[in-house]
């Protein structure tokens, strides 16, 4: 357990909480193109919705800009139409009855600003946070499918670290995890990195023996090779939870109950499992 410790300490110093910040609070600048200020309104309040505090209304209305305006930018980053008007290439339609849709188009096109975008516009974060949750969970339940086949890790890595810096897979998914809730953090407005997120990375690190302990006696159990899907679904499940959770904590300002972590774990257990089977399908 002391090595892991000093594997999780030394795997720790490679995170950097201020360039998931700085990347988050890059001012993103929206523009927009409608016939009339009523459509105009519309789409600001899909951006800068009413009830949300007075300064931080002001910052965004501040990165949105009417094409009408005596002192529009020169350049701005995303530029959104009213439904209706033709829209040319590399801009976007505001999809009035499904602003999820035009949300997820941004995303796709402009993954390098998600969480900038998410920070500073509402409307994005439920997406970006999911999908981030997604992405992490996955790259965790790769690497618990990695370390499993040594034989195929120079090929099988898909992951943004050095495999040199983790001898041990709880070093790996904790860090992983923690990065995860920097993510979450920075996407949901809030304050960043190990001294403003102290309980929450106590409670990752404590859980990751918990998590570990359940997939080594699961895979005691199942021949040689069968354990590949369950330790892989253990992995994902247990960063679907710490994800799931931090964002519910951070938007419901209260923590899961049992029966909600619960379900969740379940949750992530299934899906854990259809991506680990895929995982494993597209590597055989």
């Amino acid at each position: 357990m002391l090595n892991v410790l000093k594997q999780a300490r030394a795997a720790f110093s490679l995170l950097r909480p201020q360039d998931i910040l700085e990347s988050a609070e890059r001012p993103v600048h929206v523009g927009l193109v409608a016939d009339g200020s009523s459509a105009y309104a519309e789409m600001e309040d899909f951006l800068a919705p009413a009830g949300t505090p007075r300064a931080e209304w002001m910052r965004q209305m501040s990165q949105i800009h009417r094409a009408n305006d005596p002192k529009v930018p020169e350049r701005v980053d995303i530029v959104l139409y009213e439904p209706g008007l033709p829209c040319p290439q590399g801009a976007y339609t505001f999809h009035r009855g499904h602003p999820e849709d035009t949300v997820a188009e941004i995303l796709h096109d402009k993954s390098e600003l998600s969480l900038a975008l998410a920070r500073q516009f509402p409307a994005f974060r439920r997406q970006v946070v999911e999908h981030t949750i997604h992405m992490v969970a996955r790259e965790n339940a790769l690497f618990a499918i990695a370390t499993a086949l040594p034989n195929v890790v120079p090929n099988f890595i898909e992951l943004p670290w050095a495999l040199g810096e983790f001898a041990s897979d709880t070093a790996f998914l904790t860090t992983n995890q923690v990065r995860l809730a920097f993510q979450i953090a920075a996407a949901c407005g809030k304050d960043v990195g190990l001294a403003h997120q102290k309980g929450t990375v106590l409670t990752i690190a404590t859980s990751a023996f918990g998590w570990r302990a359940i997939a080594r006696e699961l895979v005691s159990h199942i021949p040689l090779g069968g354990g590949l899907i369950p330790k892989g679904a253990i992995a994902y499940a247990g960063t679907y939870v710490v994800g799931k959770s931090l964002e519910f904590l951070l938007v419901q300002e209260r923590p899961h109950t049992n029966e909600e972590r619960e379900r969740l774990y379940q949750e992530g257990l299934d899906q854990g499992r259809r991506v680990a089977g895929t995982l494993r399908e597209s590597r055989a």
